[in-house]
């Protein structure tokens, strides 16, 4: 180790004395550091001197010069060259030390424990892989306290301090009643609608860490532009580093665990407002999905106490008619799914959702009405702004985007239209294979149907001898031996 230190050594003596950027690289010839100096050869020596202060003072700094087999440097007109510079090619390798020394500058973190059922805004100075969501860093302390202590007014969320109590109902007290009087939300709530107060207050913060952002990048510029270039390098990090966290907290609602009764509770809500006599507990979902009008199908999902029953997926292909009509084909698929129900003398689900608008809930309502039964309850639910439509004389209804309602029926939908699109892809698939005989010349259409009628599919056809292509009625040894070649120079 002490020979690698002396070479090195010598390499950054040699290294000239104007400004630049330097790439510190171990012995695989990964970059693990990117800095920039205003004279590399005086910045770069400093690392590999034993007496240095900081070297000794700072074990990480230690650990990196120990791993570097490798430096090379960049030469800029200008310090504001090699701070641009450095900023770019910390982004480009995204260096292990460079991350780790971002974050021990220790700025505050906000914290949110989504382990917890009742999760808590706590501000922290270290970032932790505990499953929970951080927000940050800032640099101005008393600001994001006083962020926080707004959000708790407006949204009712809680703070490190708080101390909810659980009531017999199931329900949570927050705060004590003297308290409660200043915040905008119910005291008393449930775990659910409590984890929908924090997606909102979440909401809010990313949008105030979006203008924190922007002001850093402000500041940064102007201390380069002052020739402060450490002070700018440090908030240029900082910003860079709040913007990733800005990245991943969009991966908030998907994230976020799922708490025990977490289902229960959406098909409650969902019930509530909808205003059914009944708990959906079972819920059936249709898609149509198409490719320019060819290749027409249909799938329906089951949900049963708001989880996914795959076991009772049901696809459909169009029969009564060709061409695009998502209307007609909706009717067709309500008719043949709900008619088989009526003769079979089984139960109908709780609730009937399509994919769509009040032409998809009239069509279905058509079918209901050709069978001659009673419909269950139905809802159509609109794409373009996530609408709920009602066959009634009610009107539409539009839910909170992070309601847990139109959370399941989004989730049902999203899983519908998947299934739809899975079996539109595979029918296209196996025409696609099927049309490769349609290029063998001689080969008419009655003997192709014969041929795929026997083997069942390509493939299987691929793998086929001469002598069982001549087990098909109409394929004689000349024929056959053709297929045989055609197929298997065609793979």
């Amino acid at each position: 180790m002490q020979n690698q230190i002396i070479e090195l050594r010598k390499v950054a003596r040699a290294l000239t004395q104007s400004p630049g950027v330097y790439l510190m690289k171990d012995r695989l010839g990964h970059v693990i550091y990117v800095g920039k100096a205003k004279n590399l050869r005086r910045r770069v020596s400093s690392y590999f001197q034993g007496s240095r202060r900081f070297v000794r003072a700072q074990p990480k700094v230690a650990a990196m010069v120990e791993m570097v087999r490798e430096v090379s440097v960049h030469e800029t007109k200008s310090e504001t060259e090699a701070l641009l510079l450095e900023g770019k090619l910390i982004k480009e390798y995204k260096p292990k030390y460079n991350t780790d020394f971002t974050d021990d500058k220790q700025f505050l973190l906000v914290r949110v424990d989504l382990n917890n059922d009742l999760p808590r805004f706590r501000l922290c100075r270290n970032r932790k892989e505990d499953g929970s969501l951080y927000y940050g860093p800032f640099v101005q302390p008393r600001f994001l306290r006083s962020t926080l202590s707004e959000m708790r007014k407006k949204f009712g969320i809680l703070l490190a301090d708080a101390k909810p109590v659980r009531l017999e109902s199931g329900r949570v007290r927050l705060y004590d009643d003297a308290r409660a009087e200043i915040f905008s939300n119910q005291n008393e709530t449930t775990v659910q609608e409590y984890r929908e107060r924090v997606d909102q207050a979440c909401a809010f913060l990313e949008g105030k860490a979006k203008d924190w952002l922007k002001e850093l990048r402000e500041q940064m510029e102007r201390r380069a532009e002052a020739l402060d270039f450490e002070r700018a390098a440090e908030l240029r990090d900082l910003a860079d580093a709040m913007a990733k966290t800005i990245r991943n907290t969009r991966r908030f609602t998907r994230d976020w665990p799922k708490p025990k009764n977490f289902e229960r509770e959406m098909v409650e809500r969902l019930q509530k407002s909808l205003c059914l006599d009944r708990s959906p507990e079972v819920i059936e979902c249709f898609d149509i999905s198409h490719v320019s009008g060819t290749f027409v199908v249909a799938s329906m999902v089951r949900f049963v106490s708001g989880k996914s029953d795959k076991r009772t997926y049901r696809r459909f292909k169009i029969r009564s008619f060709a061409g695009n009509d998502d209307f007609r084909a909706m009717e067709e698929v309500i008719t043949r799914r709900y008619g088989r129900l009526l003769r079979e003398k089984t139960k109908f689900p709780d609730l009937v959702v399509v994919d769509g608008g009040l032409g998809q809930v009239s069509s279905a309502m058509n079918a209901f009405e050709s069978i001659g039964c009673e419909p269950p309850p139905l809802i159509g639910l609109a794409k373009k702004e996530e609408t709920i439509v009602f066959p009634d004389n009610r009107g539409e209804l539009k839910l909170a985007e992070r309601d847990s309602a139109l959370r399941l029926l989004q989730q049902i939908r999203n899983e519908a239209h998947r299934f739809a699109n899975q079996f539109n892809a595979e029918l296209r698939s196996k025409r696609i294979r099927e049309s490769i005989l349609d290029d063998l010349p001689g080969l008419g259409e009655t003997r192709r149907k014969a041929l795929l009628k026997h083997f069942g599919s390509i493939e299987r056809l691929r793998n086929a001898t001469v002598e069982s292509l001549r087990e098909v009625e109409g394929i004689g040894p000349k024929i056959a031996g053709q297929i045989s070649l055609f197929l298997k120079n065609s793979k």
